[in-house]
């Protein structure tokens, strides 16, 4: 767990406001991309609002190289025709130019809210038809100059202009159709009184706006897949964004939850540690009768209850602590230069008279040799006694306890513990490993404990960096590894002095 920051004091327990406002903003963007995403094609309006607005950034975008062309076309023009004529024409084209302009201009500032779909686009329509007359309109003067060469060149222009109202209003094609459509109708006149040297050009001409029909509709059913596929990546950005800040509340409420268990454990160890002190005191006073008999010899018993269940109780606690502190990562290791084989040796003779008592033999095969282990040396003896424990505990009168210490192929140092007992099936691994986890067998066993042995044994390995493997059979016997990695072993420091003497 981070640490405590003084945002999350000053905040307390309470949510976040910020949080909150931005989670809100997060989850009316994701249901809107939602409805836009099931009513997605053309006829909606979110669609239809969308493709109109593009079609205005695209005009606008072509304003300008559309009035370049039309004062090249008007100077080449004057070549052939009037100056009077040309300038009338170059006039009439940049007015209807400049009208799709302002249009799209004023769409654009427009709220969606208060967009009239059918009259913006009746507008728009108007608009293209006064453009495309205007360029139409060449085709007239084509004809009066009378010359190949310029019917060749008005030509060129034309498909010119109809290959940009094709790339301009593919959102809308229903708009480059009415922009085409007067285009066609002056080449199709222009076929009936053109000359017959000029009929080839001119046929070529009519076919190119049917070809440009076909293009527009393909680059729009283009636009319709990648508007479908933004408005989709929008979505998956939203949902994202929402699931980082659910995540992040979700850490922060983890967060403030462990502070506040960290809190109550701190408290309630020590309300808890005093009172049982002083019963651990008076119990054992009371027990070995040190201010004289009792009257009733039941209250020595009741007095060796009394300090048991105080013993285990505050054992309890400790273990408690203990996980906590693991879990939280604010463990902290007191590392220095121990013997694996020694701590093990002496923990087997801490736990063999509650092994006699049991009927339970332990056998060891320790290999005596082994550089030191940099660890620390209290968790590593609370890993081996726990571990010695459970064995004890699961394992029927007359089994075996077998310990193993020695080298791994890597270069480090394991401990092997494995007894004969009832065995842990497979699918009750997950739970006696978890936190106050007891399996079948512990439920028969009325001294089974609390269920955080293993817990924090796996915890402490994990914090030396080492792993920690359970391998069991029903009915054949169990199996704890544990495995410290080769980067605590110290064989290549030099040997202590301590260590030459005694040799």
């Amino acid at each position: 767990m981070s640490e405590v920051t003084a945002e999350m004091i000053e905040r307390g327990r309470g949510p976040d406001p910020r949080q909150i406002a931005h989670r809100r903003r997060l989850a009316e963007q994701v249901r809107s991309t939602r409805e836009k995403l099931t009513s997605t094609g053309a006829g909606s309006r979110t669609f239809d609002i969308e493709l109109l607005l593009q079609f205005a950034r695209a005009r606008m975008a072509a304003t300008l190289p559309m009035l370049a062309l039309t004062t090249g076309v008007a100077l080449v023009i004057s070549l052939w025709s009037a100056p009077v004529t040309a300038l009338g024409w170059w006039g009439a084209a940049n007015f209807a130019i400049l009208t799709i302009y302002l249009m799209a201009r004023r769409i654009l500032k427009t709220p969606e809210p208060k967009l009239n779909l059918q009259r913006w686009q009746a507008r728009f329509m108007l608009g293209e038809c006064l453009q495309g007359a205007a360029w139409a309109a060449l085709v007239a003067l084509a004809l009066q100059a009378g010359e190949f060469n310029a019917h060749a060149f008005l030509f060129v222009v034309l498909l010119l202009v109809g290959a940009l109202n094709a790339l301009t209003a593919t959102t809308i094609p229903v708009v480059a159709y009415i922009g085409l459509a007067p285009i066609a109708t002056s080449i199709v006149g222009f076929i009936v009184v053109a000359p017959l040297q000029s009929l080839p050009l001119s046929l070529a001409a009519f076919v190119a706006p049917i070809y440009f029909v076909y293009v527009t509709r393909m680059l729009y059913d283009a636009r319709l897949a990648s508007l479908q596929l933004r408005l989709e990546k929008d979505s998956l950005i939203g949902e994202l964004e929402e699931a980082t800040t659910n995540s992040d509340e979700a850490r922060r409420r983890a967060e403030e939850a462990s502070l506040a268990k960290s809190k109550f454990l701190a408290t309630m160890s020590h309300e808890l540690r005093t009172p049982l002190n002083a019963i651990l005191g008076f119990s054992e006073v009371m027990k070995e009768e040190l201010f004289g008999a009792h009257i009733v010899a039941a209250y020595k018993d009741y007095s060796a209850d009394i300090h048991n269940s105080g013993q285990h109780l505050l054992g309890l606690i400790n273990e408690i602590l203990d996980l906590s502190r693991v879990e939280a990562g604010r463990y902290e290791l007191r590392e220095d230069a121990i013997s694996l084989a020694n701590v093990v040796e002496d923990c087997r003779h801490l736990v063999s008279l509650r092994a006699e008592k049991r009927g339970v033999s332990i056998r060891q095969a320790i290999e005596t040799q082994l550089p030191r282990l940099w660890a620390d040396e209290r968790a590593v003896r609370q890993v081996a006694l726990n571990l010695l424990t459970n064995a004890i505990k699961f394992t029927q009168p007359g089994g075996v306890i077998t310990i193993k210490v020695g080298w791994t192929a890597a270069g480090g140092q394991y401990l092997s513990i494995r007894d004969t007992g009832a065995g842990i099936p497979a699918e009750e691994i997950p739970i006696v490993l978890s936190s106050f986890g007891r399996g079948s067998s512990a439920l028969k066993n009325a001294d089974e404990g609390s269920g955080l042995g293993l817990p924090i044994v796996k915890g402490l390995v994990e914090l030396h960096g080492g792993t920690f493997t359970l391998r069991s059979e029903v009915r054949v016997g169990t199996e704890v590894i544990v495995i410290f990695p080769p980067e605590r072993v110290m064989d290549a420091l030099p040997q202590m002095e301590g260590d030459q003497q005694a040799a």
